[in-house]
């Protein structure tokens, strides 16, 4: 056997960037995928975002955080 002659769908092109994933769910499906240590957001913005994750999903494990 020689090789595959076809690329399986999902596997092959150019994989796109994380932030462009992000971008397109929220233009696309009005998903928002943000971080609460995103530094584009201020104090207040970052706030917001964590309490809506707690309301939304609970209490942040906090060995999860990436600090």
């Amino acid at each position: 056997m020689t090789g595959m002659r076809f690329t399986p769908k999902g596997y092959g092109g150019r994989r796109r960037d994380p932030q462009q994933v992000k971008r397109d769910g929220w233009r696309e499906q009005g998903v928002l995928a943000v971080s609460v240590d995103d530094d584009r957001l201020t104090w207040p913005e970052r706030e917001l975002v964590r309490q809506l994750g707690e309301r939304l999903y609970g209490q942040q494990d906090r060995e999860a955080r990436h600090d």
